[in-house]
C-alpha cells in the first residue's frame, strides 16, 4: 500500500513520522531548499503565491555527488558503531572526565554555529561573528537596539543570539550529544559584562516538546582577562514558550540537540563577547540532581487520624 505525500515548503514529506525516518532522508541530498532554520512572516508582508513545487531546487549532478558523500558517512558512521561510543573504546568513554565539545580554531569551526538578531522581526540590532587573535577564538560582536518595529503587532524587540547547528549524520539525520557523562557546562569566555543567557535545546521524542528550553545566565565580569565558567547542568532552569514552568525537572542530558547564547539586557549600544572553547566536566563533588524545589500544585488535604 501507497504512503500518501503532501508538500510542505517544496519538499515532499511523508505523513506523520514515515518521511523522516524513511523516504525523506534519501530524496533530501537532491533538493536545495533555503529555509532551514526560520520561517518567520513578519506581520502585514503580502502572503506567498508562488507554487511550493517552483521552489524546488533540483540538481541531479549535486544529488548524485551528495549520494556518495552520505553513503560515505554512512560507512564511517558504522565503523564507529562497532568501535565503541561516538567511535571511541568503551573503557575511555566512561572514564572520560572532561571534553571539548566546541573549540573555534578555524572558519570551519565557526560554521557549525548560527547567528541572528531582531532583524528577522523587523528590528534593528546588528550580530557578528568572527575569528578571534591568532585564530585561537570567536568572537560574538555587533550592536544592541531596542528600537521596537513599526508593525502594529511587535511589542518587544532587542536581541543577538548564536546557536550550534544540530549534529547531522549520514543522509541529514540528526545525531542527538550524549552528556550523561558529565554534570556541569564549563566556558572560558572573555566579555565586555554583559550577562548572556545559555540556552540547551534538547531533540524530543513527541512533538508538542520541540519548545522546550533549559537556560542559566551567564554574568561576565568584562576587563582584559579570561575569565572559566562551570554552571552545573542541575541549575538549568525548564521553560515552554519563554515561560518558566512549575514543574521543573533535569535536563535531558542523552538528548542534546543544540546549544546557544542570547543578549537582551535591554541596553542600547555595542556588546562583545570571545569564546575560547566550550566544555564539559564530571564534577564528583557535585551530587545535586536539581537545584529548584518542586511543589505540588494541588496538593489533597491530609486526613486527621482520630
Amino acid at each position: 500500500m501507497a504512503l500518501p505525500l503532501k508538500v510542505l515548503d517544496g519538499v515532499f514529506l511523508l505523513n506523520r513520522c514515515h518521511g523522516q525516518n524513511c523516504l525523506y532522508p534519501l530524496i533530501r541530498p537532491l533538493v536545495c531548499h533555503p529555509k532551514l532554520y526560520s520561517s518567520y512572516k513578519r506581520p502585514g508582508t503580502p502572503p506567498d503565491r508562488i507554487p511550493p513545487w517552483k521552489k524546488i531546487n533540483f540538481s541531479f549532478q549535486k544529488g548524485v555527488e551528495g549520494i556518495k558523500t552520505h553513503f560515505g558517512l554512512l560507512g564511517k558512521e558504522m565503523t564507529d558503531h562497532v568501535k565503541g561510543p561516538e567511535g571511541r573504546p568503551l573503557m575511555d568513554y566512561m572514564l572520560e572526565q572532561v571534553r571539548v565539545a566546541w573549540e573555534f580554531r578555524s572558519e570551519e569551526d565557526l560554521k557549525k554555529w548560527v547567528i541572528s538578531s531582531d532583524v528577522e522581526i523587523g528590528g534593528k540590532s546588528e550580530v557578528y561573528l568572527k575569528l578571534g587573535r591568532n585564530n585561537q577564538s570567536a568572537v560574538l560582536y555587533g550592536n544592541l537596539d531596542t528600537t521596537v518595529p513599526q508593525d502594529g503587532e511587535t511589542k518587544y524587540s532587542g536581541y543577538c543570539s548564536m546557536r550550534s547547528k544540530p549534529r547531522l549524520v549520514a543522509f541529514n539525520r540528526k545525531s542527538p550529544y550524549d552528556w550523561t557523562s558529565f554534570n556541569s557546562l564549563f566556558l572560558r569566555v572573555r566579555g565586555d559584562g554583559r550577562p548572556w543567557m545559555i540556552n540547551i535545546y534538547t531533540d524530543p521524542y513527541f512533538s508538542h516538546h520541540r519548545d522546550d528550553l533549559y537556560h542559566y545566565f551567564m554574568f561576565t565580569r568584562g576587563g582584559p582577562y579570561w575569565e572559566e565558567i562551570r554552571i552545573p547542568f542541575s541549575k538549568f532552569i525548564f521553560s515552554t514558550r519563554g515561560r518558566v514552568q512549575d514543574n521543573q525537572h533535569e535536563l535531558w542530558l542523552d538528548k542534546i540537540s543544540t546549544l546557544g547564547f542570547t543578549l537582551g539586557d535591554k541596553i542600547d549600544g555595542p556588546f562583545q563577547l570571545e569564546i575560547d572553547f566550550i566544555g564539559l566536566l564530571m564534577d564528583r563533588t557535585h551530587i545535586e540532581k536539581s537545584a529548584y524545589e518542586l511543589y505540588e500544585r494541588n496538593p489533597k488535604k491530609q486526613k486527621l487520624i482520630s
